[in-house]
């Protein structure tokens, strides 16, 4: 599915490689250490293919376009490498995290040396209001990454807490993309605003569909199952099963995996709970209903290629088992 979509944009693919591997290079051995580390595999290119599809439906994808998906991108990337320093994470998509490699100093001064660079690259495009949509982004991902360790403090089990974090710490990113690739690309103020819409519903099922990986040890998304627990992490599935029980058990076993003092065999049980309190199903329908949302905004573009590779975009992203 997502390969159909990356042989519509292979030749724009190919340019933004090439940029996204110059931009990210340095004399430091320690620096140049760590991105080559980071940059060894480029995964499967959603954000950036995101940019180039929007561009595409406002008409084509100049440099400018491809300036910012390498911006946004490094962006991503550097809050990764923060967020890894944050919950003291050793892997991160298979591989070790920055941290792990060398030290949470190190990765630090990574993060903010990808940081400057994804700034530069913004600074390319010429465009004041995709620099005022990456500062803004750069704001989200910093307040949803604090929400949600304040939210570990928190006695209350909260959908609408969930919903904040995720909106700001993922689908403001997607939706960023939609907007710098539209915008860029020339497309009129309510495309643009559609596309923005549908890719902040697309960010939110992304997270969710991430979030239903903890709980399946079969699948190889290069975190161990449990990790979101492990790290006091709530999410929906969770969420949903205490708010549906009045048994206090879980309710103090969730407490306790919050404040990071739940054993192995506790956070074992809260999963187990979770799931024959029906938790994976209920997301798995919120997923579906914020598919239903986003697929329902495709009819108004004006590209049916577009429309469609947008369509199977979303549809791998809510049917991806990696």
């Amino acid at each position: 599915m997502l390969e159909e979509i990356h042989q519509l944009i292979a030749a724009e693919l190919e340019r933004y490689k090439a940029l996204f591997r110059s931009a990210l290079h340095s004399d430091n051995e320690l620096l140049a250490a760590a991105l080559n580390h980071l940059t060894r595999k480029l995964g499967k290119m959603m954000r950036p293919t995101l940019v180039i599809l929007c561009a595409r439906e406002g008409g084509v994808v100049t440099d400018e376009v491809l300036h910012a998906a390498v911006g946004l991108e490094m962006l991503h990337t550097a809050s990764l490498v923060h967020d890894d320093v944050v919950d003291e994470s050793d892997m991160r998509r298979g591989q070790p995290s920055v941290n792990a490699l060398f030290d949470n100093k190190a990765a630090v001064l990574v993060g903010d040396f990808i940081t400057s660079k994804a700034l530069s690259e913004v600074a390319l495009t010429h465009h004041l209001g995709v620099v005022e949509q990456m500062a803004w982004l750069g704001q989200m991902l910093a307040d949803g990454e604090l929400l949600q360790l304040n939210n570990t403090h928190s006695t209350v089990f909260s959908e609408a807490a969930y919903y904040d974090v995720i909106s700001k710490k993922t689908a403001a990113l997607f939706e960023t993309c939609a907007y710098a690739g539209a915008t860029l690309g020339g497309a009129d103020a309510a495309t643009t605003a559609l596309l923005r819409r549908y890719a902040h519903l697309v960010g939110l099922c992304f997270q969710m569909r991430d979030d239903l990986f903890d709980f399946d040890e079969n699948l190889n998304v290069g975190k161990p199952k449990g990790n979101d627990l492990q790290e006091g992490k709530l999410t929906l599935p969770v969420i949903y099963a205490l708010n549906a029980t009045t048994n206090a058990r879980y309710y103090d076993l969730a407490l306790r995996v919050r404040s990071l003092e739940a054993s192995r065999q506790e956070i074992q049980e809260l999963t187990d709970f979770t799931i024959q309190s029906g938790g994976i199903a209920y997301a798995e329908g919120e997923i579906q209903r914020l598919h239903d949302e986003a697929l329902g905004l495709l009819p108004n573009l004006h590209n049916p290629d577009i429309a469609m590779a947008l369509h199977r975009y979303l549809d791998y992203v809510v049917q991806r088992t990696a």
